[in-house]
């Protein structure tokens, strides 16, 4: 059973909390109505993606054993059948499927479609340069607006845009440090494993990492300023929430170039503390802002 479990990989899921930001930044945190719907979504794309998991470990079950960590999967170890993952990889994916269609025609689309995009990923498109941190990139695009649609609101350009440069970010910096693995330790089999290291280099990697960090921020502030936003919660304040956006942008950049660490961003987030603080406080700073009248009425005071 814990291997079917390590299969799923429940740890990936905190990448679809991207699925609440619509419900956060659309005024809707207090409608029980549409939290309830968010949270269908996100077991329904959960589901989903486990299933495209179990399915990559199937196909890389051959260069997964070269790896020094990759090797102990349920899969390449040998502990769980070929035939076996894939009857779990279409249990994963009905389930996923039935909570879909509790949710609207949009959001049962959009993740039907991110399951065939990420199936040609774990064929074809992760051994194409550029293209495999773009539908990385992508994906967390998707579940954004896999959010927004299921509770009907529309996704600001600023922060869909903001999305996209945090997401290319933290893919090419798990591409970075791949690449710097395989050249401390070249016997590592981590080359074989990945192909397409082999169009990457350090330096070639440090720029993108530069440039998409720098428009994350960037996008974010634009996003808090933009007369949309200011005219949804009637307030500039929430431009003063970009100081957790760069400290979290910087701190992952240590993370990377002191600690040596990246290769698994799910890991860097959950292992570090200084992050989850501030992600948490960042998230507290934009309920504040947001939600200020509500919370002074709560509280029975004046606003």
């Amino acid at each position: 059973m814990l291997d079917y479990i390590r299969l799923a990989r429940p740890k990936q899921w905190i990448k679809n909390l991207f699925i609440f930001a619509p419900l956060i930044f659309s005024h809707h945190l207090l409608n029980f109505e549409k939290i309830k719907t968010e949270i269908i979504a996100f077991i329904s794309f959960s589901l989903i993606a486990s299933s495209v998991y179990v399915i990559n470990d199937i196909f890389d079950r051959e260069s997964d054993r070269a790896h020094p960590v990759k090797r102990n999967r349920p899969i390449a170890s040998g502990r769980v059948g070929v035939w076996e993952g894939f009857a779990f990889a279409l249990f994963l994916f009905l389930c996923g499927l039935f909570f879909s269609f509790s949710l609207n025609f949009k959001s049962r689309f959009l993740i039907i479609s991110y399951f065939l995009m990420m199936l040609l990923y774990s064929l074809k498109l992760k051994h194409v340069v550029l293209l495999d941190v773009f539908v990385i990139a992508i994906g967390f695009m998707m579940r954004v607006l896999a959010g927004a649609y299921s509770i009907e609101v529309v996704v600001s350009k600023w922060l869909f845009i903001t999305t996209l440069f945090l997401s290319l970010f933290l893919a090419i910096s798990k591409r970075r440090m791949e690449l710097y693995f395989s050249i401390q330790n070249p016997n590592s089999g981590v080359s074989e494993q990945r192909k397409v290291l082999d169009e990457y280099n350090i330096k070639f990697a440090d720029q993108m990492l530069v440039i998409t960090a720098g428009g994350a921020v960037i996008s974010y502030a634009l996003y808090t300023i933009s007369e949309r936003t200011v005219s949804l919660f009637k307030t500039e304040s929430l431009i003063y929430t970009t100081i957790f956006v760069l400290y979290g942008i910087f701190r992952y950049m240590y993370l990377i170039y002191q600690k040596k660490s990246g290769e698994n961003p799910t890991d860097v987030i959950l292992g570090d503390v200084g992050i989850i603080v501030n992600v948490f406080l960042w998230l507290i700073a934009c309920v504040v802002v947001i939600y200020r009248e509500q919370i002074f009425k709560f509280f029975g005071l004046a606003f």
